[in-house]
């Protein structure tokens, strides 16, 4: 892990086009501002964690009875 000291309105440059500004310090807290493309998908590692692990459970799913969803469907021709 790369560890750096920067003073409030003092920015780092991560990779050619994501920016990273120190906004304000406050205490404990650090306001960051975030200067990158739109195609860069920017989270807090918190509600990153929370969407992989919703994304984990979604592509788990369920068993799926084949016999169950194929007598569905021939009910559904039926009608």
């Amino acid at each position: 892990m790369l560890v750096l000291t920067r003073k409030k309105g003092q920015a780092l440059v991560i990779g050619n086009d994501i920016e990273l500004t120190i906004i304000d310090i406050q205490g404990d807290q650090v306001r960051l501002g975030i200067d990158a493309p739109r195609s860069v998908t920017i989270h807090r590692k918190e509600i990153y964690e929370e969407i992989k692990n919703e994304n984990l459970s979604a592509a788990a799913g369920k068993e799926i009875d084949i016999k169950v969803l194929n007598q569905k469907f021939a009910k559904d021709k039926e009608s």
